[in-house]
């Protein structure tokens, strides 16, 4: 009796123990990845990442004219199922429910939303050498809304007094300044990442994210995002929209659970990518140092994502194009675009183009040599037969250039230059007005901390990066003569913008919270930024340089007749120019207007001009 009572006992505890296990590991879904899509697309396929415990143990069924279920693709976690949908071109938009089933029973289900794909023509017309791109950090220019600097299930709580931590700028300081931005004769927004970052700490620059398709409640909602590109639309202001395809925040939702093993880039031990992006292009480069170039991890929160994982290059891919069309983007900045397998970034810019013909595209090759940067934007005069189909890319070489030619004695090779050396070696470039050129981001010293605090070299600068061939990029604060030091930290170049903030003391949105340094400061680029929104010389016309003399750089932009002479003096002393040396630029026009000061310029025989000085003009015949 006692041994049959045992048996019923043990019986009973296993039947318990079973139902408890397999109630713990009910087949749910969880998520599917893109959350949605659109009829009309040009490319009729879409893959699904589905996720939840055990769904691979189910088998997908879809009802839905027009949607074929051609695929489905296990991978090693038992977690995951991917799904090839074909869409045909008569798909009606409506939703869908995907039918999770084992056997004859329904385990579960998902509701899949396709909707009508917005035609509108003057959506996605990307950028071009007419627009000033101004970049600006989130969590550093405004906060509009102090009640989402900490959010639940966010691990990284806002410290303003932390200058790597977060100080609570998000999407609505973005959209209460939309208006400074356009009187400040900004054309193109690039703000840094608004993805998910949650992570335990310096997470505010949203280079680690932690979900591709959310923005990060501290930032906002994706509805917000939306409304913030509307907006900025209805003022004539593009938005570019900052992504990550070599990396992700060790804490996305497949922490612990991939996919496939692949899907990073695996190693014993942790190693980094030794950020020589000119290994890529080099013919001479060996194995192993391209392997950890492109595969190394660009930090201990940055997995390194598998781009040669047929797998992972759709899901990045399809996300690029869903921010896209959701959002209605003008454009994307791609970060470390050497760093992902150089063939995977050429199919995704095709598959771009191919749903999108004038979008645009700059990548973020840091490379020192015009050669090394010429191999990413697209061309045909890589050896190895490379075409990246990139549309634009950053002028890293003539950042350095501009960042040493104002501080530096003139000489045959150096101060003023510097800039006529980078710019001579365009020949390189397949379209040089496609590079886009800036003093300093980010990522490096700010530009005013440079030059010394030098308003004169800093307005050197300026005029030059507005007149010269190119996309001119400015960063937020260099309005204002925004100090920063990166030796201290990288907060300490990505201060908060003075008047983001209900405490600050002072709001440099405004004249009245600018000093008289800052006002002239901004002022004359102001001035210069609305001078060439409507100067299409500047704009589109060609470049014409002479050799730098006597510390004097000068160079012609023409345009269907119309011209203008930039001169830079790069000397302290004030410095007499004989301009007989540019007849063959000055055929045609006998007098001008000086754009800086509006006056009038009676002939152009010489000229004498103050010392650390920009003068522009405006020939006339």
């Amino acid at each position: 009796m006692k041994h049959k009572f045992r048996f019923i006992t043990g019986l009973f505890i296993f039947l318990f123990l079973s139902s408890f296990t397999l109630s713990a590991q009910k087949t749910t879904v969880k998520r599917i990845d893109p959350p949605s899509w659109w009829t009309g697309m040009h490319n009729p396929k879409l893959q699904l990442l589905v996720y939840g415990p055990n769904i691979s143990q189910t088998k997908p069924e879809i009802s839905y004219a027009g949607v074929t279920l051609q695929k489905v693709i296990h991978v090693e976690s038992p977690n995951y199922l991917f799904l090839n949908l074909i869409l045909s071109e008569d798909t009606k938009p409506g939703t869908f429910n995907i039918l999770f089933k084992k056997g004859k029973r329904n385990i579960a289900k998902y509701a899949y939303t396709l909707n009508a794909r917005n035609m509108n023509p003057k959506l996605h017309q990307g950028f071009n050498s007419s627009d000033v791109i101004y970049l600006l950090m989130p969590d550093r220019f405004a906060n509009g809304n102090t009640t989402n600097d900490n959010m639940p299930g966010m691990l990284e709580k806002a410290n303003v007094k932390d200058p790597n931590g977060r100080h609570g700028g998000d999407i609505e300081g973005i959209e209460e300044h939309l208006d400074y931005l356009k009187n400040l004769g900004v054309t193109a927004v690039w703000s840094t990442p608004l993805m998910e970052n949650n992570l335990p700490k310096y997470s505010y620059h949203g280079y680690a994210m932690t979900d591709y398709y959310k923005v990060d409640p501290r930032f906002g909602t994706n509805e917000d995002y939306k409304n913030l590109v509307k907006k900025a639309h209805q003022k004539g202001l593009k938005i570019i929209q900052d992504m990550v395809f070599n990396h992700c925040g060790t804490n996305y939702f497949w922490k612990g659970d991939l996919p496939t093993k692949d899907w990073y880039n695996q190693w014993p031990k942790f190693t980094r990518s030794n950020y020589h992006g000119g290994v890529v292009s080099d013919p001479h480069a060996s194995k192993y140092d391209y392997k950890h170039m492109v595969g190394g991890w660009f930090d201990h929160s940055m997995a390194d994502l598998n781009q040669d994982n047929p797998l992972v290059a759709n899901y990045l891919i399809q996300n690029s194009i869903w921010w896209i069309e959701y959002a209605g983007l003008d454009g994307i900045r791609q970060d470390t675009y050497p760093y992902s397998y150089k063939d995977f970034m050429a199919h995704w810019m095709k598959r771009l183009l191919e749903e999108y013909p004038h979008f645009n595209v700059v990548g973020e090759a840091w490379l020192s040599y015009p050669s090394s940067v010429a191999y990413w934007l697209e061309n045909d005069h890589n050896a190895d037969g490379y075409h990246s189909h990139l549309t634009n890319v950053f002028d890293f070489p003539l950042m350095y250039a501009i960042n040493k030619a104002f501080n530096e004695p003139n000489g045959w090779a150096s101060g003023a230059a510097d800039l006529y050396e980078v710019i001579s070696q365009d020949f390189v470039y397949s379209d040089p007005m496609k590079l886009v050129v800036f003093a300093d981001n980010h990522d490096n010293n700010r530009f005013f901390h440079n030059v010394g605090n030098n308003l004169n070299k800093w307005k050197l600068a300026m005029a030059f990066l507005f007149t010269t061939r190119g996309i001119p990029q400015i960063y937020y604060g260099t309005e204002i003569l925004m100090d920063g030091d990166k030796s201290k930290s990288d907060g300490n170049v990505r201060m908060d913008f003075p008047g983001g903030w209900p405490h600050d003391a002072k709001d440099a949105f405004t004249p009245q919270g600018r000093t008289q340094e800052q006002n002239d400061a901004f002022n004359f680029l102001s001035h210069l930024m609305h001078w060439r929104q409507g100067n299409k010389a500047v704009q589109f016309g060609s470049l014409t340089h002479y050799i730098v003399e006597n510390g004097v750089y000068v160079y012609f932009r023409k345009y269907k007749g119309q011209s203008v002479m930039v001169l830079l003096n790069n000397n302290n002393k004030e410095t007499k120019v004989d301009l007989s040396r540019f007849a063959d630029d000055l055929q045609g026009f006998s007098k001008g207007k000086s754009v800086l000061d509006g006056k009038a310029i009676s002939q152009v025989k010489n000229m004498t001009l103050p010392g650390k000085s920009p003068v522009i003009v405006e020939l006339e015949k």
